[in-house]
């Protein structure tokens, strides 16, 4: 494989517009390049909270959804390719399971907090959930592939579980919330 970005500026955005993977050229406060901004957010979120101790079924987990992540930014900047598979949203199921089995029912909400790696998770999940309502405006004048949409619906859930079991790992309890 031959250099990807061999030089980094290239000064084709300067006056407001951004290329596509397949070379068309939108403007930056597009709804395609605000999903993809904030998809790459998201990336970056999980990027900081594995800089932090977590249990390394967690940190593979985190790893791989971020690979997940560039392909879904990479669907996202190539409109009509699909790279987000319904395999990928059951996959999140099946970690999220896993997580949530070593988990005790919530009877109450929860604040986001803990230890720094569960914050981290929480505000990850947040980021998540804008990225989401992005890729739904997106949808509203563009083909968005459902399976994207619910690997980002399913990635919120799985990361508030992944906070919960970060703490109780940690032999830290959940910030209850009190009314």
């Amino acid at each position: 494989m031959g250099y990807r970005l061999s030089k980094i500026y290239t000064r084709t955005g300067d006056k407001g517009t951004t290329g596509l993977g397949d070379g068309s050229r939108i403007s930056k406060d597009d709804a395609r390049v605000m999903a993809m901004g904030e998809v790459d957010e998201l990336n970056a979120c999980l990027g900081k909270l594995l800089t932090l101790p977590c249990p390394p079924e967690v940190s593979a987990m985190l790893t791989r959804i971020q690979h997940e992540l560039f392909n879904l930014g990479g669907e996202l900047c190539l409109p009509g390719q699909q790279f987000i598979q319904t395999t990928h949203v059951e996959w999140l199921e099946q970690q999220l399971d896993g997580l949530n089995a070593h988990l005790t029912p919530l009877a109450e909400f929860i604040l986001p907090g803990g230890t720094a790696a569960a914050a981290e998770c929480h505000l990850a999940r947040t980021v998540c959930r804008r990225a989401e309502r992005s890729v739904i405006t997106l949808g509203k004048d563009a083909a968005v592939n459902e399976p994207l949409l619910a690997y980002l619906n399913r990635l919120s859930d799985l990361l508030f579980v992944t906070a919960r079991y970060l703490n109780k790992s940690a032999g830290h309890a959940d910030v209850l919330w009190q009314r």
